[in-house]
């Protein structure tokens, strides 16, 4: 009876099984990635001297969002609101917090009159503190002409 040889030794590393599972984690942050925005995609105003507003970056800042269409959403959460919803939902969202600011940023292709009316909701439920959000303009000298 003859004894049977074994294979050669590869002494080569296989990543073919490694790349395969590569594509396939790449693919789901792909597909994950936009879900994850916990904002409204919003143009904002450029500005060339904004007050910078750390307190706007966190988890459980009251965001009021003017799309360009005048449509309303309010963070936390992102929920779409009619503008005579806007001040009630504010008052609940903002019991029980220190940091009573409400914070605003508006398209700035977004009409005026549906910026005014989310602002005049704010004002008469009561919000004393309202930043509106913008943008700075990154080159001065580009937007100055002298």
């Amino acid at each position: 009876m003859m004894k049977l040889k074994a294979p050669p030794v590869v002494s080569e590393i296989n990543v073919t099984p490694m790349v395969d599972v590569m594509l396939v984690v790449l693919i789901i942050f792909m597909v994950i990635t936009p879900m994850l925005s916990k904002t409204i995609p919003v143009n904002l105003v450029k500005t060339y001297n904004p007050i910078k507003m750390a307190e706007a970056d966190k988890e459980d800042a009251v965001i009021v969002a003017v799309t360009r269409d005048g449509k309303l959403f309010i963070s936390p959460g992102n929920s779409l609101i009619p503008v005579d919803q806007l001040g009630s939902k504010v008052k609940d969202l903002q019991t029980n917090r220190t940091d009573k600011t409400v914070y605003l940023k508006a398209d700035a292709r977004a009409r005026f009159e549906s910026v005014t009316d989310a602002i005049d909701a704010l004002r008469t439920a009561g919000v004393d503190q309202l930043g509106l959000l913008t943008e700075e303009i990154q080159d001065k000298k580009k937007g100055l002409n002298l």
